[in-house]
């Protein structure tokens, strides 16, 4: 989410950050139409959970007449460092009040405490509103694993200045922070994950290393999947949820099987929920043991180029923040 969008569209990032972001001014009108129009947070595990054996268990979503039910998701909720100085939240913390908020630097380097991001944009917002959220269900936080998780820096890399792993990045952060303490790092990215889910928000991976997951082999999906067990898990607790990194399902549209050695491997790691990027309106499939939907990424790209696609949620001719630089350019552009 941008905090201030003349400092992250001015830099080198700008176009990028044009393409696949979000401002808070953005947001908060999006969430103020979609509640005026009726609709309401709930969670995939409304639709259905699991039991030990895997087999899938439907339950009801019940609301009045006239709302509608939404899942809320927002990916790669990890703070990275190369966002660092861009405007943008750098972590998520717990505050006085006990509150999980965002910490944020300005472009003068002052740190405020506040509304920055998804999570306590939400929850204010249903602080106001109690009837936007199902039985006080919020959305799905999805996670890599490289830089630590929100954003804390709890990937094993940070322990040992001397890892030969250890990227520019990585690098840089430890020089500034001398006193860096990996063990408390840990414990407090735990607390703010507790104090997470027990206001109603969920977890889900979207892979340790922001994969493509139809890219990798088998062989190489264990690897980074072990990764985000021992370094992402460690942090937030089990989940059965995968959001797919840039969207990417490792099957075509169709029944999920046990042949497909991605789909084999994934649900024995106890994954049974699998979210796409494909911006249509709805749609989800209930296989006997799994559950996929697809989702909609209300980002530049999509608010400017594909409008047509988000009326059903809000206008988003009204919605774009004039602080957008425009024409937003197109994935070709920013990426080749």
């Amino acid at each position: 989410m941008i905090v201030d969008p003349e400092l992250a569209f001015s830099g080198s990032k700008g176009p990028a950050y044009n393409l696949v972001m979000t401002t808070v001014d953005e947001f908060n009108a999006i969430m103020q139409s979609m509640y005026d129009r009726g609709y309401v947070m709930v969670t995939m595990h409304d639709m259905c959970t699991f039991d030990d054996q895997g087999n899938r268990i439907d339950h009801k979503i019940m609301l009045p007449p006239g709302k509608k039910a939404f899942v809320l998701s927002q990916d790669d909720v990890n703070y990275y460092h190369y966002q660092d100085g861009d405007g943008l939240a750098t972590k998520l913390i717990i505050d006085q009040n006990g509150k999980v908020k965002n910490e944020y630097i300005d472009r003068d380097g002052n740190t405020l405490v506040g509304d920055y991001d998804v999570v306590p944009i939400v929850d204010s917002f249903v602080e106001k509103h109690p009837d936007f959220s199902y039985k006080g269900h919020k959305g799905i936080l999805a996670l890599t694993g490289y830089n630590g998780a929100l954003g804390y820096r709890t990937d094993s890399v940070y322990a040992d200045r001397n890892d030969p792993n250890l990227d520019p990045d990585q690098i840089e952060f430890l020089d500034r922070t001398p006193d860096f303490d990996y063990e408390k790092e840990c414990q407090q990215a735990k607390k703010v994950a507790d104090a997470l889910k027990a206001t109603g928000w969920e977890f889900a991976s979207h892979t340790w290393g922001h994969h493509s997951v139809p890219s990798l082999s088998v062989e190489k999906l264990k690897v980074d999947s072990e990764k985000w067990k021992n370094y992402v898990e460690a942090i937030v607790g089990p989940t059965d949820m995968m959001l797919f990194p840039n969207g990417s399902d490792f099957s075509e549209l169709g029944n999920y099987d046990e042949s497909n050695g991605h789909y084999a491997y994934l649900t024995g790691m106890g994954f049974r929920m699998f979210c796409t990027v494909d911006s249509a309106q709805c749609w989800i499939q209930k296989g006997d043991q799994y559950f996929r939907m697809g989702r909609r990424n209300l980002d530049g790209y999509r608010m400017y180029h594909d409008p047509e696609l988000l009326t059903d949620l809000f206008d988003p001719k009204a919605v774009l923040d004039p602080k957008r630089p425009t024409p937003v350019p197109t994935m070709q552009e920013v990426y080749g």
